[in-house]
């Protein structure tokens, strides 16, 4: 049988931008002559682009380049997607996406396309907060989405808020919250309390997010290092007692830390 269509090719295989009007183009035809893709809503396929995102991060993570490529095109996939979607319905198109970003980013750098001028990456970043809320926003913690990592959440609220000035101008005043903080947890533990040992648990973690950040560190990733390295760990013991003949379960706990000691070394 003869295809149903005629895949679109670039008109200039050199050039970007002729393959991403080709790309477009058979984003359109999948919409049009392919049962699943027919079928897909913004909301039906929400959730892989949240898993696109972070399979991109784990390739940068990896410092592998050919994932990173493979995935920033998944990402690209679902923006036209979406967009192919929302003008299917006379929402909006790709072109006025694109148009949107353009201009923000134009107006959100003065100091390059203005008459502002700074050398300053932090005075970049407050220019940005206000130049925000001058586009309609209440808040300058407007955008940070609730469904981000806990850890990753409270990390970019620090920075917004830290933006506008609202931050420890010494590192000593960030570690004596925490260990403020820890004080205060210690004491709703003995106490019994299970709601305010919670809520102070959660004041702890928020003021290591925001020491780890003070000295430019990435809570959320340092969390997932710690995280893999105890599943290495963990896959090493489990392989020994393996080797070994017996269950991990059968070891005893000075057993399996002489194991995890070795795991550590390697």
């Amino acid at each position: 049988m003869p295809p149903l269509r005629t895949i679109p090719h670039p008109k200039d295989a050199t050039d970007v931008h002729s393959y991403l009007a080709a790309f477009i183009d058979l984003v359109a035809i999948l919409r049009v002559d392919c049962p699943w893709d027919r079928e897909q809503t913004h909301q039906s396929i929400s959730h892989l682009l949240i898993e696109e995102a972070y399979e991109t991060v784990e390739a940068i993570q990896e410092g592998n380049d050919d994932e990173l490529r493979k995935e920033l095109g998944d990402i690209l996939l679902h923006v036209v997607m979406h967009s192919v979607m929302a003008e299917q319905r006379g929402a909006f198109t790709l072109r006025d996406v694109v148009h949107g970003e353009f201009s923000k980013l134009v107006n959100r750098h003065p100091h390059i396309f203005g008459e502002e001028r700074t050398d300053d990456p932090l005075q970049v970043l407050e220019n940005w907060e206000r130049l925000k809320m001058k586009e309609g926003r209440t808040s300058v913690l407007d955008g940070v989405p609730k469904a981000l990592p806990a850890a990753l959440r409270a990390q970019r609220v620090q920075e917004k808020a830290a933006n506008v000035g609202f931050d420890w101008d010494d590192s000593n005043d960030v570690w004596a919250k925490v260990e403020e903080e820890l004080g205060e947890l210690r004491q709703e533990l003995v106490s019994g309390d299970a709601d305010r040992a919670r809520d102070e648990l959660g004041d702890v973690l928020f003021s290591i997010v925001n020491a780890a950040r003070h000295h430019g560190i990435v809570a959320e990733d340092a969390l997932h290092g710690t995280i893999n390295r105890f599943i290495g760990r963990f896959q090493f013991v489990e392989a020994k007692a393996t080797a070994a003949g017996r269950n991990l379960s059968d070891l005893t706990l000075a057993e399996m830390d002489v194991l995890w000691d070795e795991a550590k070394r390697q």
